[in-house]
């Protein structure tokens, strides 16, 4: 079975330009493409204290059943 999917969702720290863009998926995945976002959308430094942060903020995404044919 594969790990926790983790997802980041960035309505939940409202921002100047009101971003809503949500990121699920393994947590190395979800934290390398927060990161990016962060620094490249929201201007933050990217530096190891800006990782650890995100990772701090991921949350276990709900569980979804696969779509059946």
């Amino acid at each position: 079975m594969p790990g926790t999917r983790k997802v980041i969702d960035c309505r939940l720290f409202p921002t100047e330009n009101n971003c809503t863009l949500a990121i699920s998926g393994s947590e190395e995945e979800v934290l390398d493409l927060a990161v990016l976002h962060a620094t490249t959308v929201h201007g933050h430094e990217n530096n190891p204290g800006l990782r650890e942060q995100i990772r701090s903020l991921l949350t276990d995404e709900p569980e979804t059943r696969a779509a059946t044919a």
